[in-house]
């Protein structure tokens, strides 16, 4: 009983000590761009587990990225916030923002190998089970994940939130192999009613698992707590607690449902 007793508490005492574990690592794209993941798990947590890709907003990768790549190793995941600038390049204004997201997206395939060159580095993580990857995006983020789903990227999910839904190149019948998940705020001003309304087709037409979430009164940046100083440089964005959580609860539900296949 003595012993039974001593185990229980020394158990109890290694998960008390327990913690997210998250630490920068360096990469490469295939273009040669060097790049810096953030990478993020729960070391109470023994074993393989799904692994989830987090691609950050226009502003590059910074401390809100960070936070949602720990907030998953919270709900027990490997998680990388990936880096579509190079360098782990990162600011707080507007113009240099849409300089750095333009340059990066210019080039669709080399966009592409960026984010794949993040997903190849989460897949390398001891703690990874490869098999099982997913990607969550934000803002432009939200782009890239959806932009990889329409390109056939083998994932078993990818969830937008607040992203941009415009395309040069739409899903062809049977490309989108991932289940997708779009959480929209309906006061978005930097999404067209026209965008969500070819979005949808769109996926309709590619016969893609989706699920199209509009929540009401969210602007752009809604699951962002510091969007709100960013108004001052005239941009429409804006935290909204409700949608935030909310959707968070929608994604942890997505994910366990396309991991559970």
């Amino acid at each position: 009983m003595r012993y039974r007793l001593l185990g229980a508490l020394m158990a109890a005492s290694a998960l008390a000590q327990a913690e997210i574990q998250t630490q920068e690592i360096p990469y490469t794209a295939a273009d040669g761009t060097k790049l810096v993941g953030y990478y993020a798990y729960d070391d109470a947590i023994e074993g393989k587990r799904p692994g989830v890709v987090v691609v950050h907003e226009w502003w590059g990768l910074n401390d809100y990225a960070k936070s949602r790549a720990r907030d998953l190793a919270g709900l027990g995941y490997s998680a990388l916030a990936i880096d579509m600038y190079g360098e782990g390049k990162n600011t707080e204004h507007p113009k240099d923002a849409m300089s750095f997201m333009q340059a990066a997206m210019a080039d669709a395939d080399a966009a592409k190998a960026r984010f794949n060159a993040g997903v190849d580095l989460l897949k390398q993580q001891e703690q990874t089970e490869a098999a099982k990857l997913a990607a969550i995006g934000y803002c432009m983020g939200g782009k890239v994940v959806l932009d990889m789903a329409r390109q056939g990227v083998p994932l078993e999910g990818v969830v937008s939130f607040h992203g941009a839904l415009a395309t040069q190149t739409r899903a062809a019948p049977g490309s989108v192999k991932a289940r997708v998940l779009v959480e929209h705020g309906s006061a978005d001003s930097m999404v067209s009613a026209d965008d969500v309304a070819e979005l949808n087709a769109e996926m309709v037409r590619a016969g893609a698992d989706y699920q199209f979430v509009n929540l009401p009164g969210a602007k752009h940046g809604f699951t962002n707590p510091g969007a709100d100083r960013f108004q001052e440089k005239g941009v429409d964005v804006a935290y909204n607690k409700e949608a935030d959580e909310r959707s968070w609860k929608d994604m942890q539900r997505f994910l366990d449902e396309a991991f559970a296949q």
